[in-house]
């Protein structure tokens, strides 16, 4: 699937593969052509590179499993100044490209396409206006210098959407309604309340939905910077900001996806 990271390129006519899988051996194989003789970076290459980067550490499925490079690498002069200091001759540089794909590369290889095709960031692309895709980019950002801000926008993401949702569909709702309240009123609408519903299986998944939500707001409210804190402030590190941005945009994406195909 071809997403929004790469309509600029391929409006210039590059060939960008359909799958993740082959764009992430793309990449590989782009960056040890970078690391040796330069050739990619001659092919528009750090238009590429910012493109593929973008998709697998904004993609919850990928981000902690891609090189760790690309997290602070964001162009490929930073790779560069990165590799040759780092390994002195080509063949050190391949075998570390290598070592370095080869947790993503496994992983897009054994993975179910469909699963991890479509990332949380292209499904709230398609948001009008933007203010959706701008908190989940600001929330990605922020989870490793400003984890509190992060778990604040993580909880503005997910009101955010169960506003646009209820508005969409003129179902009205209290201004001041909390984040459970909004999860409530759209799950009641989408049919995703465990009540409506008499499986097991399904009342206990939906349940667990609800009681993530829930812990979502309780989590903001404890340790988030929205509010004040006492004589012994918790203060959040960046794997409580992930796991809350993620949690997050995983419901988020949930209910957008559900919101679509009833659409």
């Amino acid at each position: 699937m071809i997403n929004k990271y790469y309509s600029d390129l391929i409006e210039q006519g590059i060939d960008i593969p359909e799958s993740a899988f082959d764009r992430a051996t793309a990449l590989q194989n782009g960056l040890i052509a970078a690391a040796t003789d330069g050739s990619f970076a001659l092919e528009n290459g750090g238009n590429l590179y910012k493109a593929f980067r973008k998709e697998l550490i904004e993609n919850v499925g990928t981000r902690n499993i891609a090189p760790d490079f690309l997290r602070t690498k964001r162009d490929l002069s930073q790779f560069w100044e990165h590799i040759k200091d780092k390994f002195p001759t080509y063949a050190e540089r391949r075998k570390y490209l290598y070592e370095e794909f080869s947790p993503l590369l496994d992983y897009l290889e054994n993975s179910n396409s469909s699963a991890h095709e479509t990332t949380v960031g292209e499904v709230f692309s398609k948001f009008t206006p933007g203010h959706i895709p701008e908190i989940w980019d600001k929330a990605l950002e922020r989870t490793k210098n400003d984890p509190e801000g992060a778990i604040t926008l993580a909880r503005t993401l997910l009101e955010s959407v169960c506003k646009y949702i209820l508005d969409d569909t003129e179902t009205p709702y209290k201004a001041d309604a909390n984040l459970p309240k909004l999860w409530a009123d759209c799950s009641t609408l989408l049919n995703l309340s465990p009540s409506q519903h008499t499986e097991d299986v399904f009342k206990t998944i939906l349940g667990s939905c609800q009681n993530i939500v829930g812990s979502l707001g309780s989590l903001r409210n404890k340790i988030s910077d929205s509010h004040g804190q006492g004589k012994r402030p918790v203060k959040p590190q960046t794997r409580h900001a992930e796991l809350a941005v993620n949690l997050a945009g995983s419901m988020a994406q949930f209910l957008v996806s559900t919101w679509e195909n009833r659409k």
